[in-house]
């Protein structure tokens, strides 16, 4: 099963804005007419149920959405990019790659068949000269380029949509316990790890319907991935209770129950505090029935309450498998569940990012998205200058200067753009 992979997704870039006028006969007051770029498109990841798994990322890493088109003359705003939707399986977490394993970063949760979230946002157009028209300014001839699209890169993880899960030792009899209470046919036989991915199984009582996962072995070590601890481990993370399921034949019995639990515990706190209906499976076999009373204490005296099954023969399972549903009936009317919007996460920069820094006898300016502010076709050098002061005022460039140690007069660069400063 393809249940991880890591993309990288980066939004359309918006369309430059364009420096046009109105040139038509009988007007001779046409004044500049030129149209503003088109929004890019953004990425979405959206849940469809014609997914079950990611085996179609395996050879594409990098997913791009359509750029914004350059703006036209007489006004005419260029066309945005389409999106790109990504279709990933029910079930899909998507996490920032910086925080895998970090549940409170988040991106979403896209649970249910349609559930969508915007990963990256298209950049937005920019605009034409006839923004830049004003009584002191009435032939513009600057425009702005199109805002560059974001761009992230985050792992899409598959947690498998069950109600109940089935932890426990290799070889406990998980796959027999599955096969017994639903329709599923796992693979079952005589050594360990005979499951190699997780497997769900519909349960019917006869009066209520569920969904029951296997989850494939556990071993100690397995929360640091040894074995194959986190292939198993985080699809147990959607389930709402779990059947712990333990060998009969096994030395100590408590001290395995104990030892899975400590393994949930260390790789995500929230599964060792999940509802467990603990169950002794083996009880067909006679060394089982023996020592039968000897294990009911043992557990006793740890303070857990237990129950005997044969997974081979059926034996109580159909009795488990009803209370097992009373208490997830019980767990789900308990829950609360936060009426909160999907959240993204999108990092904010603290500040503005202009920088000053002195080269030789020049102050120049550094600012990411410096190429944005103006086009690269039809400029005035006495207007484009006059602009980029007004845009640098408002984020603060009298501070930066002063900063790095300049005085009224001194040379200043930004871009392919000089001259003198003198702070107003």
């Amino acid at each position: 099963m393809f249940d991880k992979v890591e993309l990288t997704a980066i939004a359309g870039k918006g369309g430059d804005g364009t420096v046009g006028w109105r040139r038509e006969k009988f007007v001779p007051l046409g004044g500049p007419d030129g149209g503003d770029g088109g929004n890019g498109g953004n990425v979405i990841i959206k849940a469809d149920n014609s997914i079950s798994d990611f085996r179609f990322f395996r050879n594409r890493g990098i997913y791009r959405a359509e750029a914004g088109k350059r703006g036209g003359n007489k006004k005419m705003h260029g066309r945005s990019g389409e999106d790109l939707v990504i279709l990933v399986p029910p079930g899909t977490v998507v996490l920032p790659k910086t925080q895998v394993g970090s549940e409170q970063d988040i991106i979403a949760d896209l649970e249910q068949d349609k559930d969508e979230v915007i990963i990256a946002r298209g950049g937005k157009g920019g605009f034409g000269n006839t923004h830049y028209k004003n009584p002191v300014r009435q032939s513009p001839q600057i425009a702005q380029k199109g805002e560059p699209g974001e761009e992230i890169s985050v792992v899409l993880d598959l947690r498998l949509i069950a109600d109940i899960g089935i932890i426990g030792y290799p070889n406990v009899g998980k796959s027999s316990l599955l096969a017994a209470a639903s329709a599923a046919n796992p693979k079952i036989a005589d050594y360990a790890f005979t499951t190699r991915e997780p497997i769900l199984g519909v349960v019917d009582t006869g009066k209520d319907i569920f969904v029951l996962a296997e989850i494939p072995g556990l071993i100690v070590g397995a929360a640091f991935g040894k074995g194959l601890g986190h292939d198993f481990l985080h699809h147990a993370l959607r389930t709402k209770i779990f059947i712990h399921l333990i060998d009969g034949l096994s030395k100590s019995p408590v001290d395995d129950m104990i030892a899975v639990n400590n393994e949930l515990t260390l790789f995500d706190s929230k599964l060792g505090q999940k509802p467990q209906l603990v169950v002794v499976n083996k009880v067909d076999v006679r060394e089982v029935q023996t020592r039968m009373q000897e294990i009911r204490d043992s557990f006793t005296e740890a303070g857990v309450d237990i129950r005997f099954i044969s997974a081979a023969t059926g034996e109580g399972v159909k009795e488990l498998m009803q209370e097992a549903y009373d208490r997830l009936e019980a767990f789900i009317a308990a829950e609360v569940k936060p009426d909160e919007p999907k959240k993204v996460f999108r990092p904010q920069p603290k500040d503005t990012g202009l920088k000053v820094k002195k080269e030789d006898d020049i102050f120049v300016i550094e600012l990411p998205n410096l190429a944005r502010m103006v086009s690269d076709t039809g400029e005035n050098t006495y207007q484009l200058v006059h602009h980029v002061q007004a845009q640098l005022k408002r984020l603060g460039l009298n501070h930066a200067m002063a900063k790095a140690g300049a005085k009224p007069g001194d040379k200043v660069r930004c871009g392919s753009v000089e001259w003198d400063w003198y702070p107003s």
